[in-house]
C-alpha cells in the first residue's frame, strides 16, 4: 500500500494501475476522451494530464502510481493546457452540434461547456470529408473524428478484427478502414463495439427510424414489432427509471400508443430456437458429426465465422436466430387472407444489436422470396422515437404482449446474457424441478468471465461446454479447437462482451454499475417467470401442434451459410 497527496489530501493505494485511477478513487472527475478502462493505454488526448510538486506535467493514464507522489489536478496551468485542448480538438471539429446524432450525449460537447468554451479562436482548415454510409449497421462521419483512437482499440482488442487503423501522419492523421475503403467492403461484422466506444459522432447507428413512421402512418400496411429480451432492461435508464429494471409492460404500451398493430415478445421465438438447436444439438451428439455444434443466434458471431474461420460454417446451427423465427412465423401467420384483413405485413424488430440490420439482408433472412423482418430498431433509436411523441414514458401502465407471439419461458429472456442460450438448451434437457435448474445455474454458465469452459454429464457421457463473449476472445477458442487442443461439443458466442445487455445499440454510456444491473434485471425476470423452460410453454407446444406442422424447417431454420 502506498500514499499519494492528490489536491492537499492524503489518498491510500493499492494495486492500481495508474494515477488517473486514484484521482477518479479519491472523488475528483478527472476529464478524458481516450481513456477506458476495457481498452488499453493510449494518451493520445491528453486531457487527464495533471501537475506534481516539481512542475513536471504528465498524463496520468499513462503514469504509475508511486508513494509519496504530489499531485495537483487542477492548477491554474492544467485550467488553462486542458482548455486549449478542447478548444484545439474543436477547432478540427464539425459543429453543427444541433443536428448531431450525438448531441445532449457527445463527450466533447459536455467538454466545452464544462471548461466554459462559447467560442472557438481558430479556423477549421481540414478537407471536408464524405460521409461512409455503406453499411447498415453503423455510419463513419470523418468530420466529427478526434483521433482518440478507441474505436481502433476496440476492434483489435475487443473483437480481433482489426477494421479500422490510422493513416497517415500529424495534421493529416485520419482513422480509416485499410485503404480508405467503405466499411461494408471490409469484414466488418457490424458488432457496433467502435460506436459504443467512439466519444462523438464520428461513428453513430444506421437509423431507420423515419422508415419505420412511414410505415405506421399507412393504413394500409399492418406494423407489428417484437421486442428483444436485453432491450426491456435498457430503456428505462433514459426516462428516470431504476437502472437494469425491466420495463418491457411499458414498451408495449408505448409501441401501442405509437400505432403499432401487434407487439410480441421475442422470448417466444427465443424458445422456439431453444427447441429447435438443442434438437439438432442431440442429433449431433447421437451421430458426432459437425460437433461442436456452435450458435447462431448472434449475427455478428456468425459473420465472423464465415469470414475468417470457414471451414466451421457448417458447425453453425442452422436454426434461425430467435429475430429470424418470430418474423418469418409471424409473416406467415399473417399470409393467411382471413388474418389478413387485406392488409401488407411489416416488421420490426427492436433490438439491443447493430448487427442484426445485417443479419435481415442475409439471403437466408427470406423466406418464400420475402424479407422476413423489414426493420430493425436499435434500443437507442427506441429511446429516439420515445422521445420524439412526448409520451411519459415513466408514467406509462405495464400491458401484456400480443397473442399468440407474447408468452416466453425464463428461459428465454436469459438470452441477452453471456451464457443465457446455453442455460436455456440445458433447462431443456433437465427435468422441471428445482434442483434440476439450480444444478444448471451453478454449473459454470453464469457469470461475466469472457470464456467459461465446463462439463456437464447427460446419458452417460461427458458433454464439454465453452461459452464466450467478445470476438477477439473467439479467436482464442477457435485456435484452440483448430489446433486439436480443446474438444468441445457446444461453443455458445456472443460477439459484445457480456452479451446482448451491451450490444452495439444500447444506450452507449454504461459503467460497471450499469452493466451488472442490466444482468441482474434479466436474472430477476427469469426468477419471476411462472414458466421456466421453454418446452413448458404452452404456446409453444401449441403452435407446433397447429400451426407450424410441416412448416418447421421452412420457418425456424436455413440451408448453410
Amino acid at each position: 500500500m502506498g500514499i499519494m497527496t492528490i489536491d492537499g489530501r492524503r489518498v491510500e493505494f493499492t494495486d492500481e494501475k495508474n494515477v488517473l485511477s486514484i484521482i477518479r478513487k479519491a472523488g475528483i472527475d478527472i476529464p478524458t476522451l481516450c481513456y477506458h478502462s476495457e481498452l488499453s493505454t493510449f494518451g493520445a488526448c491528453r486531457l487527464c494530464t495533471v501537475e506534481d510538486d516539481r512542475g513536471r506535467m504528465f498524463a496520468s493514464c499513462s503514469e504509475e502510481p508511486r508513494d509519496g507522489m504530489v499531485i495537483y489536478t487542477n492548477s491554474g496551468r492544467i485550467k488553462k493546457y486542458r482548455k486549449l485542448i478542447v478548444e484545439l480538438l474543436l477547432a478540427a471539429h464539425c459543429r453543427d452540434c444541433t443536428t448531431c446524432v450525438k448531441s445532449g450525449n457527445c463527450n466533447l460537447q459536455e467538454l466545452a461547456h464544462r471548461f466554459g468554451i462559447t467560442r472557438v479562436r481558430f479556423d477549421n482548415t481540414r478537407e471536408e470529408r464524405e460521409l461512409d454510409m455503406s453499411s447498415p449497421s453503423i455510419v463513419r462521419d470523418p468530420n466529427k473524428c478526434i483521433l482518440c483512437g478507441n474505436c481502433v482499440r476496440a476492434c483489435d482488442e475487443l473483437q480481433g478484427i482489426n477494421v479500422l487503423g490510422f493513416a497517415f501522419r500529424g495534421t493529416d492523421a485520419m482513422v480509416m478502414p485499410a485503404f480508405n475503403k467503405k466499411i461494408a467492403e471490409t469484414n466488418c461484422v457490424g458488432c457496433g463495439q467502435c460506436r459504443v466506444f467512439c466519444p462523438t459522432g464520428a461513428i453513430s447507428i444506421h437509423m431507420n427510424v423515419d422508415e419505420v413512421w412511414d410505415a405506421l402512418a399507412d393504413p394500409n400496411v399492418r406494423v407489428i414489432a417484437q421486442v428483444a429480451p436485453a432491450v426491456r432492461v435498457a430503456v428505462g435508464d433514459a426516462f428516470g427509471l431504476t437502472k437494469g429494471k425491466s420495463v418491457m409492460g411499458k414498451i408495449v404500451n408505448v409501441l401501442h400508443r405509437m400505432g403499432f398493430d401487434e407487439v410480441y415478445d421475442t422470448t417466444f421465438s427465443a424458445d422456439l430456437t431453444v427447441m429447435e438447436e438443442s434438437a439438432e444439438f442431440l442429433k449431433r451428439i447421437e451421430s458426432g458429426e459437425r460437433l461442436p455444434i456452435m450458435t447462431s443466434c448472434c449475427p455478428a458471431w456468425v459473420k465472423f465465422v464465415c469470414d475468417q474461420y470457414p471451414e466451421y460454417k457448417t458447425n453453425l446451427s442452422t436454426a434461425r436466430s430467435p429475430e429470424g423465427m418470430l418474423s418469418a412465423v409471424a409473416k406467415e401467420w399473417f399470409r393467411d387472407p382471413e388474418k389478413s384483413g387485406g392488409k401488407r405485413t411489416v416488421m420490426v424488430s427492436f433490438m439491443p444489436c447493430t448487427a442484426k440490420k445485417i443479419e435481415i439482408n442475409r439471403p437466408n433472412s427470406y423466406t418464400k422470396g420475402e424479407k422476413d423482418t423489414d426493420y430493425v430498431i436499435t434500443t437507442t433509436e427506441l429511446i429516439s422515437m420515445i422521445k420524439t411523441t412526448g409520451i411519459d414514458f415513466a408514467s406509462l401502465d405495464a400491458e401484456a404482449s400480443d397473442v399468440p407471439f407474447g408468452l416466453g419461458s425464463g428461459g428465454g429472456v436469459l438470452f441477452g446474457v453471456t451464457g443465457g442460450v446455453t442455460e436455456a438448451v440445458l433447462r431443456r434437457l433437465v427435468p422441471n424441478d428445482k434442483a434440476a435448474l439450480e444444478m444448471v445455474a451453478n454449473c459454470g454458465v453464469r457469470g461475466d468471465e469472457p470464456i467459461k469452459e465446463f462439463t456437464i454429464p447427460y446419458n452417460g457421457m461427458d458433454v464439454n461446454i465453452c461459452v464466450v463473449s467478445g470476438l477477439a476472445n473467439a479467436h482464442t477458442v477457435l485456435a484452440k479447437v483448430r489446433s486439436g487442443e480443446a474438444n468441445y461439443h457446444l461453443i455458445e458466442v456472443m460477439a459484445c462482451r457480456r452479451g446482448c445487455i451491451m450490444g452495439g445499440g444500447q444506450p452507449r454510456r454504461a459503467g460497471d454499475r450499469t452493466k451488472a444491473a442490466r444482468t441482474r434485471g434479466l436474472y430477476n425476470a427469469d426468477q419471476a417467470a411462472m414458466i421456466k423452460r421453454p418446452n413448458d410453454n404452452p404456446m409453444i407446444q401449441s403452435l407446433y401442434d397447429g400451426f407450424l406442422k410441416g412448416k418447421e424447417h421452412e420457418l425456424l431454420h436455413n440451408d448453410g451459410y
